[in-house]
């Protein structure tokens, strides 16, 4: 029997695993994030386990095919090739590619491995696409980013939320047991599960959430809703950004975004009349070239209403993948260090040398982005651990075929995902059920994922893989997680993200500890900016953002908008649940009613969406519930980053998946 936590999302559900002799069964447990409950993915996770499709034996490139292999040959082949590859092209010309679902070992080894085995700055993970923009605002705003700098638990108790951009109904069922339908507020161009249960929904022209969050704020100053004490007392620069939204009258709001002048008032009376409130955001309002912006704004709506640090109220951000938080808090981000250090920095730099035992200097700089890794030509190897980039990415054809032309692909995976399908190599790895670790779910709270049973034969851990090929390269580490787990806290500590203080046994003994817990004497931190702010003087920083269109705006070619999103029984790329029978889905195109009556075509019709990127053909799925100038995809089918914008936000380099033109024909 085990105790542990869902592999899926960020909610990080607690359940309790029994090994049975018809598989493996899942329990759920009480814990204060899904309060005893499971989405589906969440039950039926354990079916993967024992899945016909299980990777057992490594597989190297002969010629088209892929064929079986023993360990030696296929760590033998990506040795090799990482040797004349980098004697050829240089350190850099090795990438790798991590994700937002492995532990916080891993995902520490992951960062370790790059810079002192490969000696390579060119890393970068998924989260680049999930929590970027979010985690630039908080930075600039708070000095410090953890999506949720308060329990869940807090929001449950509140009397008003603004939610911007989130749909948990379908992506974390059991968070919206925290939620209140009475002072729930929806911003989202589809009216969909959750914007059902809100009490208002706001439902915007995709793209334009930052003229949205900019004119929420001038009415809340011109109705007199700022707290001004809690403005002189605990913030910098309110009078630039009250100058900025000077300009975003109502009436001008509503003709920009569509949403009703008496909407607009009512949101703010809702969320200003309340004794508590929170404002929250997710992808919706983040995956955009201007993500980092249009976070700050709902930032500055926060701040001005006095909600951030205040007991029972605040800011946060929904992190998407289960370990988006830890994930990028120890070193797989291109420009961070362990800790949620600055790459830049120099004392960063020897403190976390000192603890890899190499000079700060042989610690390689800050390497490009995720996206721009991807399509990078001085790219000539990489290396991939918790991602499927084939269908996550956006333009998601062009990476597909930059993946295709790299003298050397190697994924780790446990399935043959379609990125694995491209690979020269593939490396057979365990699941999450297989292997003992951490993870830090949206809270900031360090749990325990706890191993039920060993690996199949022939399978290893990710941990054993960097192990090996790290001692290979003349880096040896270590492939226990504990021991790890002791040199992430070494390596952690003094940082912002500091988790000197959290050990196994403190987790078992509390059921998780939040950072920052910088000794074992300290409790932790459940909610952070109560006092001060992580700013050098303590304050809470304004920032001044404009709107902006979106990076492609529709035209007579192309005369809607497309969007993205996730659906119920779906996860990420879908590597995992399209495998789940008892998870079904297929792609289809939401679209209205008058754009159906338009173009010609009844419910369940085949359509082909096109972009200026290319064109996919999915089934029709007709509802009032979306704009009619507007059209949604799932993207865990492959279909929808065929067609997404890859156009980056400057600060967070987050793509635009949200929004791009697109024309809608009968197939």
């Amino acid at each position: 029997m085990s105790d542990t936590h869902c592999p899926y999302c960020a909610l990080q559900c607690a359940m309790r695993l029994r090994a049975s002799a018809d598989g493996v069964v899942v329990e759920a447990r009480d814990f204060p994030t899904n309060r005893g409950g499971l989405c589906q993915k969440g039950w039926t996770s354990a079916d993967l386990l024992r899945h016909p499709d299980r990777l057992t034996t490594p597989l190297v490139r002969h010629g088209e095919t892929l064929r079986s292999a023993t360990w030696a040959e296929a760590l033998d082949r990506v040795v090799n090739g990482i040797g004349a590859i980098q004697e050829r092209h240089g350190r850099d010309a090795v990438a790798v590619f991590g994700g937002g679902g492995l532990t916080n070992e891993k995902a520490y080894a992951l960062g370790r491995f790059a810079r002192v085995a490969l000696r390579t700055r060119t890393i970068d993970y998924n989260g680049r696409f999930c929590m970027s923009s979010a985690a630039a605002a908080g930075n600039r705003a708070f000095g410090l980013d953890r999506g949720l700098p308060f329990p869940v638990e807090d929001i449950a108790a509140a009397d008003a939320v603004l939610l911007v951009g989130a749909n948990p109904a379908e992506t974390m069922p059991p968070f919206v047991r925290h939620l209140g339908g009475d002072g729930l507020i929806v911003v989202d161009p589809r009216r969909t599960a959750t914007a059902r249960l809100g009490a208002l929904h706001l439902q915007p022209t995709p793209g334009t959430d930052l003229a949205l969050a900019n004119g929420l704020l001038h009415i809340a100053i011109t109705e007199g809703h700022v707290d001004r004490g809690y403005v002189d007392a605990r913030t910098n620069g309110f009078d630039e950004v009250r100058a900025a939204v000077a300009q975003w009258w109502p009436a001008r709001v509503e003709r920009l975004t569509g949403v009703p002048v008496a909407d607009l008032y009512a949101a703010v009376e809702r969320l200003a009349g309340a004794r508590r409130a929170m404002v929250l955001t997710a992808r919706g309002a983040e995956q955009h070239a201007k993500g980092t912006d249009t976070v700050t704004a709902f930032v500055n709506l926060a701040l001005a209403l006095g909600l951030p640090g205040r007991p029972g109220s605040g800011y946060g951000c929904l992190t998407g993948q289960g370990n988006g938080q830890g994930g990028r808090e120890h070193g797989q981000k291109a420009d961070q260090l362990p800790g949620y250090r600055r790459i830049d920095d120099p004392a960063a730099r020897a403190h976390v040398a000192k603890v890899w035992g190499v000079a700060p200097e042989d610690i390689p700089g800050p390497g490009p982005s995720a996206y721009e890794l991807l399509s990078s030509d001085a790219v000539r190897a990489l290396l991939v651990f918790g991602s499927n980039p084939a269908i996550s990415a956006p333009r998601a054809a062009g990476v597909r075929r930059w993946l295709g032309d790299l003298d050397l692909l190697v994924v780790a995976d446990f399935v043959l995902s379609e990125t694995a399908a491209l690979a020269d190599v593939v490396l057979p790895t365990a699941q999450w059920a297989e292997e003992d670790g951490t993870m830090t779910n949206l809270e900031g709270r360090v749990i325990r994922r706890r191993r039920l049973s060993e690996p199949p034969e022939g399978v290893r851990t990710d941990l054993a893989v960097l192990a090996e090929l790290s001692g290979r390269l003349g880096a040896p580490t270590s492939d226990d997680p504990r021991r790890v787990f002791d040199e992430l806290r070494r390596a952690s500590a003094g940082g912002v993200a500091d988790y000197a203080g959290i050990t196994y046994e403190r987790i078992d003994a509390e059921g998780g500890v939040f950072w920052p817990c910088p000794d074992e004497s300290h409790p932790g931190t459940p909610r952070l900016f109560l006092d001060r702010f992580a700013t050098p003087d303590g304050r809470a920083r304004f920032v001044p953002v404009e709107h902006r269109p979106a990076a492609e705006e529709p035209d007579a070619d192309f005369p809607l908008y497309l969007t993205t999103g996730r659906v119920l029984t779906q996860y990420q790329s879908g590597a995992q649940t399209r495998r789940i029978t008892a998870l079904p889905g297929d792609p289809y195109v939401e679209l209205h009613p008058d754009l159906a009556a338009r173009i010609g075509i009844d419910d369940g019709a085949s359509v082909t969406v096109a972009t200026r990127r290319g064109s996919t053909t999915a089934p029709a799925r007709v509802s009032a519930t979306i704009r009619a100038d507007t059209v949604f995809m799932p993207f865990h089918y492959g279909g929808a980053n065929l067609l997404t914008n890859p156009a980056l936000d400057p600060i967070s380099r987050m793509p635009e998946f949200k929004v791009c033109a697109a024309k809608v024909t009968p197939a």
